[in-house]
């Protein structure tokens, strides 16, 4: 421990001997670290020394560049007047010599960064001396001129730092001494905020976020929220340079010569804006500074917009008629609802108890109390006869905006009696029941309802929640089950499903609307076989779980609504057996499905248990064909006398339709969910995938992988191991086939036995049977690999079989082997991922490439078929294609010629285009990663070569415009290396720019100019 004394003696030795800005980078840190010790924990030694100390602290941050030292500096400065805090101690001498080195640093100017100083970030010194600035209130007079001449500076850097620095200060120097600067902040902040914003195209923007939809950068932004400092600061005197203020008066006075938006000219336009921005961020300071602004400008601006103050609801009425076909002034509109915006906005955002005790006595409220009636009555009529009238947009939005706001005021400060606000919400739902045709005007309006809903759910109790729920929610539900035509029946999905999320209250109507609409629909199609009911359907289940679902699952709370749903669904399902139609459509099935899916996903494990019993029981009572038994016995249903199927043909569309649904539901099942006849189900969903029932194969791949939990739990429950699972795929004969060829369930008839490798491996004379069974085998393999399970090795050999088999195997089923590997290294929507709980080990795709690309090339050098040489490409890009960037890039001298010869092949089929764009990436990857040069560089010739002719690919425009984009990047490698290619590339070049799409042509131009360029 260093006694005080010994600390006195360093600080002093300090002072005498440590030249510290001619030592090293280095020592100079450690200098700046020894003085910050002294300083935090010997405070009063280190006073003693009186002048000493700060001439020695003068010295040493004196010319200080390097940052780790920088950070030091500010932190002792603002640690040294800590020791000093009184006014008229000795600090107050030396403040201006020690902001005389600390002025100098900004604005922080850092870009420059050298590998040491990496842990350093501009924003870390910026703080530090942001830190420094405001330590003591005795810098003021030094810091606040500084900021407010480097302000005026043309470097938005400079701007933003200043007003950030502006704001921080303020709040430490205090009122009294900010209140000296007061007129130098206000017309610097004017002028920052009137001259930073960007000018928006001449049309309103429909829907700005801000104003009059300027776009506010940083500066903006940062100057309004100083003027909301300062104003709350000192709210008297600013308030007074404000309303007193000749720009903004003039600008006020000047609103009444322009009638509509455009007629406004852009400059105009900027100013209105700004006023209007200025105007919402005082009234938001407090209840005195809007009560100050309503006072001196809300009167003039109702006097514009023709409507008196202190007029009664009742007389409103009777001007209903000279309302309706009058236009508004836009500068006074934009203004009074920014006034009416930024009083709500405080209101809502006060203390409730702090707000009644005499907001009710204010100006601002008076005067809101006197004119909602008449503005509430103008807007709702006036917007009631827009669709007749031309009338701007900005108008329009301005108007439903001020229903919005004037409707949503707490009920202490804004009353609105309950037939004036039942009118605001007919108007906007005739908005939407009749406007649809203006999609402006119709998402306004929708999203004035929702906005009213999230408001009135705050009280269930009163009468505009129930108005609420009887003029929107139930006309809204209504909406869907209605078949007119009027309104478009995608709009009438929007409309439902944002209601519903204005609250928790109105989404559980609502989701009761959509299930009853769902049902029903699904009733005709399945059970009365409507098959017009099919599209209307599908619409309906896509809202359900892209936006309902979506809904639910961010906030929480609903799960019984979602297992509801499913329950209802397989209602409607079990009533299908019952029924002779024979409806077929895979775009319902897949809806369906999807939803049926995520659904179950949210659910609990309890309430998927429940789900899955419901569903088996469906599956046992409605399935034409059987399925095995539990070998032990404890299956909830025992099939028996169930008529076999002969012969392995298509599935009927009922069948197809339970079984589908039934493999929904395992695939978003959670691990530890209990399975029913786990051995049975194995078998059921083989012998599907085999008749070419995709979601069958997909839920197969899901129980194995859910199965490879490593839980004894879970082998429990489901009376099925992993390893017993992987016996029945893998070794067990499900099947016959006769000497016909003809595929029967095993055991039926006389013939060779054979399981599913066998009919991978191409042990039958249907191509279609081999196809479906490698299809099956591939999802098998991607639930083990996402687990890591050591028999994926025994798939991807399957796979690698069919592709290397002899000429017997058609063309078809290798194409399909090589696809198995999109299916193994792809990432899926519809099973097999983190939505439906499946386990996904980190890394698994590296480790798979890493496994399987070196025998792949292998086959490649070693193959000289015509028919599988050109598969094995097929499987390397597929490979490739998914596989992370970063090992691409490290194996990329390797993996070129692959890639090419991919892109090659991929080009010569329409049907791969997708495929063709993907591996395309992965070379646009390489060429514009430092990583990848030695291997472009190594075949640049061969890439160009293939980069040239996909310029030309006719059914794909991106795959041209990305060619273009990776001819590009190529032109800054080494001249030496790429001159010669130079013709070739421009020659290719010349004809993209007659290209029939825009961006091509562009990226064309500008690749032309690069290779040009190279002389």
């Amino acid at each position: 421990m260093v006694s005080a004394s010994d600390a006195k003696f360093v600080a002093q030795s300090f002072r005498e001997n440590l030249p510290v800005q001619s030592l090293a980078q280095q020592d100079r840190k450690l200098c700046f670290e020894l003085l910050e010790c002294l300083l935090q924990h010997y405070p009063n030694e280190v006073a003693s020394l009186g002048e000493d100390l700060f001439y020695a602290i003068s010295e040493a941050i004196d010319g200080e560049k390097d940052p780790h030292c920088l950070i030091l500096t500010f932190h002792i400065v603002e640690i040294l007047v800590q020791i000093y805090p009184e006014p008229s101690g000795p600090l107050a001498s030396f403040c201006g010599d020690l902001f005389e080195f600390l002025g100098c640093y900004f604005p922080i100017h850092f870009t420059h960064l050298k590998d040491e100083d990496a842990d350093v970030r501009r924003e870390d010194l910026s703080k530090a001396l942001m830190s420094a600035f405001s330590s003591t209130a005795l810098f003021e007079p030094f810091v606040i001129p500084l900021l407010l001449e480097k302000l005026s500076s043309s470097l938005p850097l400079a701007k933003v730092d200043s007003l950030k620095y502006l704001n921080y200060c303020a709040s430490r120097y205090g009122a009294e001494r900010m209140a000296k600067h007061a007129e130098t902040i206000w017309v610097s902040l004017k002028h920052e905020i009137s001259n930073s914003l960007k000018v928006p195209a001449k049309s309103f923007p429909g829907e700005p976020l801000l104003g009059l939809g300027f776009e506010e950068d940083e500066i903006v932004t940062e100057a309004l929220i100083l003027l909301q400092k300062v104003t709350m600061q000192n709210d008297a005197l600013f308030l007074r340079m404000i309303v007193q203020d000749a720009d903004i008066n003039n600008v006020f006075n000047s609103i009444a010569t322009h009638e509509s938006y455009t007629s406004i000219p852009s400059l105009g336009r900027q100013s209105l804006h700004a006023v209007g921005r200025i105007f919402c961020m005082v009234a938001g300071t407090s209840m005195a500074s809007c009560s100050r602004i309503f006072e001196r400008f809300f009167p003039s601006l109702m006097k514009t917009l023709e409507i008196s103050l202190g007029i009664s609801s009742k007389d409103c009425t009777l001007k209903e008629n000279s309302l309706s076909s009058r236009r508004f002034n836009i500068g006074a509109l934009y203004l009074c609802m920014e006034l009416i915006a930024a009083c709500r906005d405080l209101i809502m955002r006060t203390n409730e108890h702090a707000e009644k005790s005499g907001t009710a006595d204010e100006t601002c409220c008076y005067m809101l109390q006197s004119s909602a009636p008449t503005l509430i009555t103008a807007f709702c009529t006036t917007l009631a006869k827009s669709s007749n009238n031309v009338v701007d947009d900005a108008e329009i939005y301005f108007k439903v905006k001020g229903l919005q706001m004037l409707v949503t005021f707490p009920g202490y400060f804004l009353q609105i009696p309950k037939p004036m606000f039942e009118n605001v919400l007919k108007t906007l739902m005739s908005i939407i029941l009749v406007n649809f045709d203006n999609p402006m005007l119709w998402k306004l309006a929708l999203k004035a309802l929702v906005h009213i809903g999230s408001f009135v759910d705050m009280h269930l109790e009163s009468e505009e929640a129930q108005s609420y729920t009887s003029f929107v929610v139930e006309k809204t539900i209504s909406l869907v089950s209605q078949d007119d035509f009027i309104v478009p029946f995608p709009l009438k999905l929007e409309a439902v499903s944002e209601i519903g999320t204005s609250s928790q209250n109105h989404m559980l109507k609502i989701v009761q609307g959509l299930e009853d609409a769902i049902v029903a629909n699904l009733s005709k199609t399945y059970v009365h076989g409507d098959s017009k009911s099919a599209e209307k359907t599908i619409q309906l289940l896509e809202c359900y779980y892209n936006k309902i679902i979506s809904w639910i699952n961010e906030t929480g709370g609903l799960e019984e609504v979602l297992y509801r749903f499913v329950i209802r669904i397989w209602n409607c399902i079990e009533r299908c057996k019952e029924s002779s139609s024979q409806v077929q459509d895979k775009g319902l099935l897949d809806a369906t499905m999807m939803a049926t899916k995520l659904a179950v996903g949210s659910c609990s494990e309890e309430s998927q248990n429940i789900i899955i019993q419901k569903a088996y029981r469906a599956l046992s009572s409605g399935l034409s064909i059987p399925f095995k038994d539990s070998m032990d016995g404890n299956s909830l249903v025992k099939l028996e006398n169930l008529h076999l199927s002969e012969q392995l043909d298509m599935f009927s569309p009922r069948d197809e339709l339970i079984l589908s649904l039934f493999a929904s539901v395992i695939i978003g099942m959670r691990p530890k969910s209990h399975i029913a006849n786990a051995k049975g189900i194995l078998h059921l969903f083989m012998t599907a995938l085999v008749k070419g029932c995709a979601p069958a194969a997909q839920a197969l791949g899901s129980m194995i992988n859910k199965l490879g939990t490593p839980s004894n739990e879970i082998a429990i429950s489901t009376s099925c191991t992993l390893e017993e699972a992987m016996e029945i795929i893998f070794r067990s004969k499900l099947w016959n086939i006769s000497e016909n060829g003809v595929l029967r369930e095993s055991g039926t008839g006389h013939g060779s036995k054979v399981g599913l490798t066998e009919l991978c491996l191409g042990i039958s004379i249907s191509e279609l049977l081999q196809i479906h069974a490698i299809t099956g085998i591939a999802w098998i393999g991607k639930g083990l690999l996402l687990i890591g399970h050591e028999r994926v090795k025994d798939v991807t050999k399957i796979i690698l079989d069919c592709l290397m088999a002899d000429e017997r195997v058609g063309a078809s089923v290798r194409r399909t082997a090589a696809d198995a590997f999109h299916i193994l290294m792809s990432d899926c929507d519809v099973c097999l991922n983190r939505t439906f709980h499946a386990k996904i080990r980190p890394l698994y795709k590296q480790r798979f490439f890493s496994t399987v690309m070196p025998i792949l090339h292998s086959l490649i050098v070693k193959s000289d078929s015509p028919l599988s040489r050109p598969m094995l490409f097929r499987a390397s890009a597929h490979l490739i294609s998914n596989a992370p960037l970063i090992v691409i890039l490290s194996e990329a001298k390797k993996l070129m010629k692959v890639l090419l010869d991919g892109l090659s092949i991929l080009s010569e089929d329409i049907l791969d285009n997708d495929k063709l764009y993907s591996l395309l990436l992965v070379l646009s990857g390489i060429l514009t990663d430092k990583c990848g040069e030695e291997a472009v560089l190594e075949n640049a010739h061969i890439i160009i070569d293939c980069l040239t002719r996909l310029i030309n690919y006719p059914h794909m425009m991106l795959v041209r415009e990305t060619a273009i984009q990776c001819l590009l990047a190529m032109s800054g490698l080494p001249r030496p290396r790429i001159f010669p290619l130079k013709t070739q590339v421009l020659q290719a070049i010349f004809k993209a720019l007659d290209d029939p799409k825009r961006s091509v042509r562009q990226e064309a131009v500008r690749c032309r100019h690069a290779w040009t360029s190279i002389a």
